[in-house]
Order: C-alpha cells, then structure tokens, then sequence
C-alpha cells in the first residue's frame, strides 16, 4: 500500500515531468503579430528579402492539435495587421516536414518570415542548422525556443510583453537590427 508520502512524492514528480516538457505561449496572439509587424520594420535587410510583400509561413506540426490551434490563431490574428514591416502581406500556414524541406520552401518562394508555434523543441537545432545562411526572420511564440536558436521571440515579464532575440542566429539569417532596438530586447548570444 503507498503512504501519502509516496503519493505526494509520486505527484510532485509527474507534475514537474510535465511542466518541464511544456512549450507555453506567454503572449496573446495579437500582441505577438503586431509586434512582430512593428519589428519587421527594423530589420534592416527585412525589404530587400520581402520584395513588394512578405510572405509569412506558420508553422504547424502534424497530428499536433495545439499546434494547428496556435498556427490558425497568429494566422487569424496576422492578418488583421494592415502591414507587416510596411508592406502587404500574405499568411500561409504550412505543415512541418522537415528542416530542410522548410529551408528549400524558404528559399523558392522569397519567405520573408517563419512562425513557429508549440510542437517545434524537438526540431529546432536542425531547424538552426537549415536556417542559417538564409535571409529569414524566424519567430517563435514559446520564450525558451529563442534561447535554442529562433531569432525573435516573446515572454511575458511583470505583466507586459518582452521581445527576446538570439543575436548569433539572427546574424546567420542576416537579420540585422539596430542597436536602439537592441536596447529593448532580452539578448541571447
């Protein structure tokens, strides 16, 4: 028979387990695309690589609910923004098949950026590894994917939303932000 400490214990230990393997999404939808509509306009490369309108892919897993959830709510909240970056934009949410398949797709059609909702912990490193060389903008709505190698992503800090970048990768994908902006994001190098 188990004691109540060997229940708590039991407990404590699944809840952690849990926990630990969550990939939470801190900031609102909304917020999260108007921001990244506001910061596209700083990249310093990002008109050059969109040409007359950016291309955003959201990413979703297969067979993953909270995925597609989270692809089809930034979709719906993205296209509600007038203009990302100052240009028009188009939104496409795309099922992961790869790193690189992603890559190719990036580069045949002239993506400007790359969302990635819940589901991706797994894929990021050789999504890292795809992505580098490739003028991209990658955006994460989990905070812990920016420190594994997303360029840009959100947490929620005393209430309010924080912009968090990983400076090494964003240079990789030529993104290139000014220092000012710089200034008032959570850096990751």
């Amino acid at each position: 028979m188990l004691t109540r400490r060997a229940i708590a214990l039991w407990f404590l230990a699944l809840t952690l387990t849990s926990l630990a393997g969550a990939e939470s999404v801190q900031v609102p939808f909304n917020v999260q695309a108007d921001l990244v509509a506001k910061v596209a306009n700083f990249d310093r490369n990002f008109a050059a690589r969109a040409g007359t309108r950016a291309l955003v892919l959201v990413m979703m897993m297969p067979n993953d609910a909270e995925s597609a959830g989270a692809a089809q709510e930034f979709r719906s909240a993205l296209q509600r923004v007038p203009k990302v970056g100052e240009l028009p934009h188009e939104e496409q949410v795309v099922t992961y098949t790869g790193a690189a398949a992603l890559a190719d797709m990036v580069r045949a059609r002239k993506v400007s950026i790359v969302y990635f909702g819940p589901g991706f912990a797994k894929e990021l490193p050789t999504i890292r590894s795809a992505l580098a060389n490739t003028s991209l903008l990658t955006v994460a709505a989990a905070p812990e994917y920016v420190a594994a190698g997303i360029v840009l992503g959100f947490d929620l800090v005393s209430g309010r939303p924080k912009l968090l970048v990983n400076l090494e990768q964003a240079r990789k994908q030529q993104v290139d932000f000014p220092g000012s902006v710089l200034r008032l994001m959570k850096v990751y190098s």
